[in-house]
């Protein structure tokens, strides 16, 4: 896994060639218990880093399409997995518990529900108010600039741009982990500012 800009915060990707683009995962390593954010296979390098880094507690799953391996880690690490409220009449895989808007998942890692995306309620993560993590919505297709998710994969178009407005006026945000695509490391906010221009 690489260090990402902060010591407590690792991440692993795959490069999706469909989408010309890389996939991410986001481990937060904390003494009350590592998170894991939408976890894709790992290698057994990562593996073994993991472990080192004291293994995983809980999963955090920001949308139905972005299970990846989750089942499998959880299996090898014992952590739990917890998803998005909006889409547990229909979630692939078994969860602990399902988050709703604006619910502390652990001190510091703040959940937001998400409108118009191709999967209801969908999630980004606010860590410790500076850091965006997200699943599908937003990404980034282009280094240093943020987009939506294409149009003919949104539910709707006005309910997604109003969630993308809601994170955009989190003020302190300065980095954006992507799950999909390019991740912006500095200047966060004024990049969702721009994203809501275009």
């Amino acid at each position: 896994m690489k260090q990402l800009h902060r010591k407590d915060l690792f991440g692993w990707s795959e490069f999706n060639q469909e989408r010309n683009l890389d996939f991410h995962s986001v481990l937060w390593v904390r003494e009350q218990g590592n998170v894991l954010i939408d976890p894709l296979a790992l290698s057994d390098h990562d593996l073994e880093h993991l472990q080192a880094l004291g293994g995983a507690n809980i999963i955090v799953i920001t949308n139905s399409d972005h299970c990846r391996d989750a089942e499998n880690i959880a299996a090898q690490t014992g952590a739990k997995i917890v998803g998005p409220v909006g889409e547990q009449a229909t979630f692939p895989i078994v969860c602990y518990c399902w988050l709703a808007d604006n619910e502390e998942i652990v001190p510091g890692l703040i959940a937001y529900q998400l409108e118009g995306s191709k999967t209801p309620g969908e999630l980004a993560l606010v860590l410790e108010n500076s850091t965006l993590i997200t699943g599908d919505l937003i990404r980034s297709h282009l280094a240093g600039e943020l987009c939506l998710l294409p149009n003919a994969k949104l539910t709707d178009l006005a309910l997604a741009q109003k969630s993308a407005a809601r994170l955009a006026n989190l003020s302190a945000i300065d980095t954006v982990l992507t799950g999909d695509g390019w991740p912006v490391f500095k200047q966060g906010s004024a990049a969702l500012k721009r994203l809501l221009e275009t």
